[in-house]
C-alpha cells in the first residue's frame, strides 16, 4: 500500500521541488497549492521564493492571508506527488473566491486518487491551526477536483465567476471535525503523520 506524508518546503528538497514546478510548465497546466515557490517562474532565485513561501505564516507578511505550505511526499520513493496551502485570517477577497486550501498534483501523478489524501490531510493540518469550516473555490471546469472536495463532504455553497480571473467558480464549504472524523477510515491507512520532516 502507497503511504504519504506532509513535509514543509526546505533547501534539501530544492532540485526536487524545482523539477516538480517544471513539470507543470511543461503540461502547460495550472500550479494550485504551492504558496509561492512558483516564484520561480517570476525570477525569484529558489532560494527567494522559499523564504517568501515559510514567511507567509507570519501575521502580516502578505495583506490577504496567513498560510502553511506543505508538499506531499509518497513515502516508498521520497518523491513529491502534490503540494498544499493552508490558510487562516483571510481577508474579504480570499473569503469570497480564493478559500482556506488551495491544492495540486504534478501532472504525471493525476487520477490515481491522490488528490483526496492530499485534501484530507490538509483538514488535519487546517484543525492544527483552528480551524473549524474550510472554504475552498474550484474551476467548474476542473471536475477531478470538484469530485475529491465532494468526496470529503464539501458542500457546494455557490457558483459565481471569480473576478480575478473571470473563472466560473464552484465554492464549497467543509467542516474539518466531519470531514476529519468521516473520512478517517478511508484515508488513516495512507497517511503517515509522526514524520519528523514537517
Amino acid at each position: 500500500m502507497e503511504r504519504f506524508f506532509l513535509e514543509r518546503p526546505s533547501i534539501e528538497r530544492k532540485e526536487e521541488i524545482i523539477e516538480y514546478i517544471n513539470e507543470f510548465v511543461q503540461y502547460n497546466s495550472d500550479i494550485n497549492g504551492a504558496g509561492s515557490l512558483d516564484k520561480i517562474l517570476e525570477g525569484y532565485t529558489f532560494e527567494e521564493a522559499l523564504e517568501r513561501c515559510l514567511n507567509m505564516e507570519i501575521k502580516g507578511f502578505s495583506e490577504r492571508c496567513q498560510s502553511k505550505t506543505f508538499l506531499l511526499i509518497r513515502e516508498n520513493d521520497n518523491k513529491i506527488v502534490g503540494t498544499i496551502n493552508v490558510r487562516w485570517n483571510l481577508n474579504e477577497e480570499m473569503l469570497k473566491f480564493g478559500g482556506h486550501i488551495g491544492y495540486g498534483i504534478r501532472p504525471t501523478e493525476r487520477r490515481k486518487g491522490y488528490n483526496k489524501i492530499n485534501l484530507y490531510l490538509g483538514m488535519i493540518e487546517a484543525k492544527k491551526l483552528g480551524l473549524e469550516k474550510a472554504m475552498l473555490g474550484c474551476d467548474v471546469e476542473n471536475i477531478a477536483s470538484n469530485k475529491s472536495i465532494e468526496a470529503l463532504g464539501g458542500e457546494l455553497e455557490r457558483t459565481e465567476v471569480d473576478p480575478y480571473d473571470s473563472i466560473l467558480t464552484n465554492v464549497y464549504w467543509l467542516n474539518v471535525n466531519d470531514t476529519i472524523n468521516n473520512f478517517k477510515e478511508s484515508y488513516e491507512p495512507y497517511i503517515i503523520k509522526n514524520t519528523n520532516k514537517k
